[in-house]
């Protein structure tokens, strides 16, 4: 859906083809702080975009606040520090015999090629965990933005305990400082193994993390960014020396393998010079490159226009580049490259709430599964039944994966084509392959669910307990609207939703009014037996799979 489309929403079906088919202007709200309607359809906006979905209890809880308070609590709010992952993957073909079943493999020293895969699978469904169950709080969808931008992938790594290291780093800096996170980025193990960082030495240089560094990780590729090749030759000198430990999970600095001779950048850079420094000094020269790099204003503005795609639109006019990012990069720049103004400042903005704004991207896969178990409060297996608990994770992992995303291993080192392809962006989640597979999965749910292998514990939705949720269950008008105002990320026109009531609550019975479906929710109200049970839950299969199949579920 294009904001064409949403204004046209709004217009006279009577209008002219030629006023229908107009251009419109860019839309012109700006940074100054959203004030109202702070209504239920601001607050779902909020929440589809900074968690994932917008469950009714987080509705309710948030319509107390003002959009500004709403924000800083989802910024500010501190996430669970949660267990590691853990050995959920003995069997009769492996056994780990340095960590049990149940107890956490994170400082396991042995890592033999069948226990690698097995615990970089518990590590994925332990990051799905993650998504699923998190709080009221933003830091889940930043640390996936920045599992995108800083990509990395298990597949080249091959290392758990330091793909799992780089998750907590991520976690830290979610919403710190962007230039600290950068520093800590370059160092990590798993960065070090993904870009060849750890083979790059003064007798060998190695140009893979210097490019990625400015090209995908800082500078970008922007309208105004011109740093050279030279560039990229003099930042894979300055980066020499680093060394994995993996006996010890980190890395050290080894000065023997590091360039200690003169480094000259371009005139992007004003023709800078980092100094050689030899001996454990020669590590300090990171800090240079970084210094240097972050003085160019095209850092701010290539991180402000990326936050600005993953979270609101992905068309950037000049107008936008205008009003919007040059302002954010600012105030970027201004906090010292800390990230949680810059959202602070995004997120409460009018521009942020603008109609047009809403409900125009369509959700990645990741989005659409987190969303729904989590819109639906689907119930997973408790802590202590782990094993069907990990299953359960990974049936959702694997779901994600089939339709083109999944997480740990992005596509390439610039992360998922969706977030930065233009033009299509976020198209390019939906096609004959994923689209399919996205509604065997909404039907699944709603219709039996999954099993999970060990214990046979059921994981689906509850759509009885849905709808109760909802304001007037009883009244299918109100269950339809409220259904819709929840799980789509677009309105439904007023005879669409009537086609639905009489087609799928009122069975097509020309003779029945609204009572018929008031009289069977009645009936299970007062005597909830299996019979009127089935009545009930079949009618609201039949609604729910019927909505979730629709284009604006695909929305958010």
């Amino acid at each position: 859906m294009t904001r064409r489309d949403i204004f046209r929403s709004f217009l006279p079906k009577n209008e002219s083809p030629e006023w229908r088919d107009v251009s419109f202007p860019d839309i012109e709200s700006g940074l100054e702080t959203y004030k109202k309607p702070w209504d239920e359809s601001a607050v779902r906006h909020l929440l589809r975009r900074t968690q994932f979905g917008a469950p009714v209890a987080e509705v309710e809880y948030f319509k107390k606040y003002s959009a500004k308070k709403a924000v800083e609590e989802l910024l500010n709010t501190v996430p669970v520090n949660a267990a590691p992952p853990i050995n959920n993957y003995n069997d009769d073909k492996v056994t780990d015999e340095q960590v049990p079943l149940g107890q956490t493999w994170v400082n396991a020293t042995n890592n033999s090629g069948m226990l690698t895969a097995r615990r970089i699978r518990s590590y994925k469904s332990w990051w799905m965990m993650q998504m699923i169950t998190q709080n009221r709080s933003i830091h889940e969808k930043m640390v996936l933005f920045w599992h995108n931008h800083f990509a990395t992938q298990t597949a080249t790594v091959r290392h758990p305990q330091f793909i799992y290291q780089h998750n907590l780093l991520l976690r830290k800096y979610a919403l710190g400082n962007f230039k600290e996170m950068t520093k800590a980025i370059t160092i990590d193990p798993a960065m070090l193994r993904y870009l060849n960082g750890a083979s790059n030495t003064k007798k060998a240089p190695d140009e893979n993390y210097g490019r990625e560094l400015q090209e995908l990780f800082t500078i970008g590729k922007g309208p105004g960014s011109h740093y050279t090749e030279g560039d990229v030759k003099a930042a894979a000198r300055v980066l020499t020396g680093y060394k994995i430990r993996p006996l010890m999970q980190d890395t050290a600095f080894d000065p023997q393998r590091h360039d200690d001779g003169d480094k000259q950048f371009s005139a992007f850079y004003g023709n800078a010079i980092i100094k050689g420094r030899s001996g454990k000094d020669g590590e300090n020269e990171l800090d240079d490159l970084l210094n240097m790099i972050f003085d160019q204003q095209e850092v701010a503005k290539f991180i402000c226009r990326k936050l600005y795609v993953f979270f609101v639109y992905s068309n950037i006019t000049p107008a936008i580049e205008k009003n919007i990012i040059s302002p954010l990069a600012d105030v970027f720049r201004k906090h010292n490259y800390e990230i949680k103004p810059v959202l602070e400042k995004l997120l409460a903005s009018k521009h942020f709430f603008d109609m047009a704004n809403r409900g125009t991207i369509i959700k990645s896969p990741v989005e659409f599964i987190v969303s729904l178990c989590r819109e639906y409060n689907v119930s997973f297996p408790s802590e202590q039944n782990y094993l069907s608990r990990y299953d359960a994770f990974e049936f959702m992992l694997l779901r994600s994966a089939y339709m083109q995303q999944n997480i740990g291993d992005p596509p390439n080192v610039a992360g998922w084509q969706a977030y930065y392809e233009s033009p299509a962006f976020y198209k390019l989640w939906v096609n004959s392959d994923t689209l399919p597979k996205r509604n065997q999965f909404s039907d699944r749910m709603v219709l039996f669910g999954y099993k999970t292998k060990q214990q046979s514990d059921f994981v689906g939705i509850d759509l009885i307990a849905f709808a109760k949720s909802l304001p007037s269950p009883e009244n299918p008008d109100m269950l339809i609207q409220g259904s819709v105002q929840y799980l789509l990320g677009a309105d439904l026109p007023t005879d669409q939703q009537q086609f639905i009531k009489t087609s799928i609550l009122l069975s097509n019975l020309q003779d029945m009014a609204d009572h018929y479906w008031t009289n069977i929710w009645t009936s299970y109200a007062q005597n909830p037996t299996d019979e009127n049970k089935t009545i009930v839950e079949t009618k609201l299969k039949q609604l729910y799979k019927y909505l979730m199949e629709l284009p604006e579920y695909q929305l958010c």
